[in-house]
């Protein structure tokens, strides 16, 4: 049974690393990349300690083991990470100062527990749970990330924008 929750433990926070770790460009063969697709950025314990205190992330858990998550990343966090910084750009050049967003920093499903619906139930918990704080979700995803783009896009988002920034082609996609 899969259980929904905000993250709230240290050994969670480091369950959540592993499973980044193990999802990374660096790590997943180029027919995973396509297929299931891939995360860009690596946190470290402290950065993703700090979110978390700001607006705890969402996980997915089996028997206390954690099998997929969303990253809350509170907007005081642009400055925080390098290959962020231009998203956070991007989202203040379309919607100004007045928008109450969420960034949902980085969404990541355990490979043996895909295809259950777990993604999608990630962002309607997440959803839910901040609906009292943020009108929306916004997040980008690399243009080459189609298995990524293909799922966000199937729970709902909608595109604000396609930027270039590090070499890459992002789109910037909102939620809510």
């Amino acid at each position: 049974m899969i259980r929904y929750k905000r993250a709230s433990r240290k050994d969670e926070l480091e369950q959540i690393l592993k499973l980044q770790q193990d999802n990374l460009p660096s790590v997943v063969s180029e027919e995973i990349k396509k297929t299931e697709g891939f995360v860009t950025v690596h946190h470290d314990f402290d950065i993703l300690n700090k979110m978390n205190e700001v607006c705890p992330h969402i996980i997915a858990t089996s028997d206390e083991k954690v099998v997929g998550y969303t990253l809350c990343m509170h907007p005081k966090f642009g400055d925080d990470i390098e290959v962020l910084r231009p998203m956070f750009g991007e989202i203040k050049r379309i919607l100004g100062s007045n928008e109450k967003y969420i960034v949902m920093g980085q969404v990541c499903v355990d490979k043996a527990y895909r295809r259950r619906g777990i993604f999608r139930k990630l962002y309607s918990y997440m959803l839910e749970e901040i609906k009292s704080e943020f009108n929306c979700i916004i997040t980008e995803v690399d243009s080459t990330n189609t298995a990524s783009l293909q799922a966000h896009y199937a729970v709902g988002f909608e595109l604000l924008s396609r930027y270039q920034s590090g070499g890459h082609d992002w789109e910037l996609i909102r939620l809510g």
